[in-house]
């Protein structure tokens, strides 16, 4: 399927690993140029160093704090400096669960700071990028939540928090963004296999002595997951890609639930 990519530029927050990498790279093979937002420059570097080898695409790593708009403006302007136009966003950025205790007992700081970096850092990157964005009808804006925007999920609060409210925005901004021609779509993910998850799944494993396959096996029919497995990145990438192409151009303000069968709340 011709997806017609070839020579776009898009930003992914996030892009040194899990989704956003994955992201990147199924962009990259579709022949669209990158620039990588993270914090941390090591791996924003390596996940670069990747993608360039595996497809001749440009890519621009760019070390931004999403908590602070300066840094975020920065990045945006080092961006187009490069580029110039900006065709799609994709923001996959947001804290793990840092702890977990009841979260109703956090201090105002610890809630504020999730918010911050998921909810809020998905704004002050939209605002910044958005003078830069193409208008022809090309513009993409493609956030990932996740599933416990929709349920309570694992007591983790402030994630609902974040995802419900980043598939609101999402929704807001794709009426408020019509007259530029830029489409707001938000990916809806379940469990998927991302670095730290596979960290997780060995880790509760070890812990419940049994072999991580036994216990995703479990977990997942625990959850109520039809699929009985997790997401692989790539599936997640592979909807991120298409919601990016011209062959989406009429998707707009959905929200696309790819969870395995989860939120049929089987269990």
């Amino acid at each position: 399927m011709e997806l017609g990519l070839k020579g776009r530029i898009a930003v992914v927050v996030g892009g040194s690993m899990g989704i956003g990498k994955a992201a990147a790279r199924g962009l990259a093979d579709e022949g669209v140029n990158l620039v990588l937002l993270a914090r941390g420059k090591e791996n924003l570097d390596k996940a670069a160093g990747e993608i360039a080898s595996e497809s001749n695409v440009e890519v621009l790593t760019i070390s931004t704090n999403m908590r602070d708009a300066n840094s975020v403006n920065a990045a945006a302007a080092a961006a187009a400096s490069r580029f110039g136009t900006i065709h799609i966003l994709v923001y996959t950025a947001g804290n793990r669960m840092r702890r977990p205790d009841r979260q109703i007992l956090w201090e105002d700081e610890d809630w504020l700071d999730d918010v911050n970096v998921k909810l809020i850092g998905m704004l002050r990157a939209i605002r910044a990028f958005l003078p830069h964005f193409a208008r022809d009808g090309s513009g993409r804006i493609i956030n990932i939540a996740g599933s416990a925007g929709m349920m309570e999920w694992e007591k983790a609060m402030t994630h609902g928090i974040n995802n419900s409210a980043m598939m609101h925005s999402s929704t807001y901004l794709a009426r408020d963004l019509v007259a530029d021609q830029i489409t707001v779509n938000t990916i809806v993910p379940g469990l998927v296999g991302t670095e730290w998850r596979e960290v997780w799944a060995d880790s509760r494993a070890e812990q419940q002595g049994k072999s991580r396959a036994a216990f995703l096996a479990d977990y997942c029919q625990q959850k109520g997951i039809l699929a009985g497995r997790w997401a692989a990145m790539d599936e997640i990438a592979d909807a991120i890609v298409f919601l990016a192409s011209d062959r989406a151009r009429y998707i707009n303000g959905t929200r696309l639930v790819i969870d395995g069968g989860l939120s049929v709340h089987a269990r």
